[in-house]
């Protein structure tokens, strides 16, 4: 009798694990897509700031359709972008068209000395930074999750479940990690 007792609370200890395990897996797992919501967001703040700066930038600079059309079609392409890693090489290529945006900007000093364009870089510079603190938010929690199915006897509930990693946010240019210099 007490051997059967003994054996029903171990059977009810790993199941009690188990199902621990798994919620605590299911709340990262909802963590990751909470978390990319936010860089969404930011992403989409950003992504609606840059024909405002086009905008502007066009008033000075009428001569420079190629840098307009570069960062429309890579805002365009960061839009669309649905993975980490598509859409870090679409903000790879958006920041670059930015760079070249404000290249050009920097030989119209009265473009520089326009309120709305100063305006507009420092939404820009608020944006970049909350972009990189959500980014930083999404890949602790993807590690955090990516950690736990991975760690024995966790793996056992991941497996049995079908959990497999997630990606994180990495950029593909070194140069790139940092949010974007503007200086005018």
């Amino acid at each position: 009798m007490i051997l059967l007792l003994f054996l029903l609370l171990i059977i009810v200890v790993v199941i009690v694990w188990g199902i621990a395990v798994y919620n605590k897996i299911i709340v990262l797992k909802n963590t990751i897509k909470q978390a990319w919501g936010d860089i969404d967001v930011q992403l989409k703040r950003r992504y609606d700031l840059i024909p405002n700066l086009v905008e502007t930038v066009k008033g000075y600079a009428k001569h420079e359709r190629e840098t307009f059309e570069k960062v429309t079609e890579a805002r365009r392409m960061a839009i669309s972008a649905k993975t980490p890693r598509e859409q870090a090489q679409a903000e790879n290529m958006l920041t670059g068209a930015l760079k070249s945006l404000f290249a050009v900007a920097e030989a119209y000093p009265e473009l520089k000395a326009n309120q709305n364009f100063l305006s507009l870089q420092s939404s820009l510079n608020e944006i970049e930074s909350a972009i990189q603190n959500a980014r930083r938010y999404y890949n602790a929690v993807v590690r955090d999750y990516n950690v736990s199915i991975q760690k024995f006897p966790n793996n056992i509930i991941a497996g049995a479940f079908n959990f497999s990693g997630e990606e994180v946010f990495e950029l593909e240019v070194a140069e790139e990690r940092r949010a974007p210099e503007v200086k005018f």
